[in-house]
């Protein structure tokens, strides 16, 4: 992890001092993504930082959300999925609401790819089927 200097203490919502803060370049770095990458993000409103004249602050908070965010999208969450999630966590019951919804939609996802392997299987059974028809084919002519 990057060592920043920090430009000002954060309050987190559990009441935590989280003294670094980050440009959206340091972000960027850390995370192997581009600047381009974090503004989306912002746009989505999926993190929010704060703005001293056009230069944007991450708080720990926002670098948080973005290891989260990206860490959904590795999953294959869709971005609707990383913001419930998300906004879960600001309310109440917070945390255990969090985990619940997103225990339902690992369970979703996972279907989905279960079904999803089921039919690359299917299909590579069909490509090995058809290989084999064309190399009888070819010892025929």
């Amino acid at each position: 992890m990057l060592k920043l200097n920090p430009v000002k203490p954060e309050i987190a919502n559990d009441g935590e001092t989280q003294d670094l803060t980050y440009t959206i370049s340091e972000l960027a770095k850390e995370f192997g993504i581009t600047t381009r990458a974090i503004r989306f993000y912002e746009d989505e409103h999926l993190i929010s930082p704060e703005r001293i004249g056009r230069q944007r602050i991450y708080s720990g908070r926002d670098y948080t959300r973005l290891k989260l965010i990206l860490r959904g999208k590795r999953l294959g969450f869709t971005l609707a999925d990383i913001a419930d999630m998300l906004n879960l966590y600001d309310s109440e019951p917070g945390e255990k609401a969090q985990l619940e919804v997103a225990l339902v939609k690992a369970r979703q996802r996972r279907q989905s790819l279960e079904q999803q392997l089921d039919d690359l299987k299917l299909t590579m059974t069909e490509l090995d089927a058809f290989e084999t028809s064309c190399r009888e084919q070819l010892k025929n002519l």
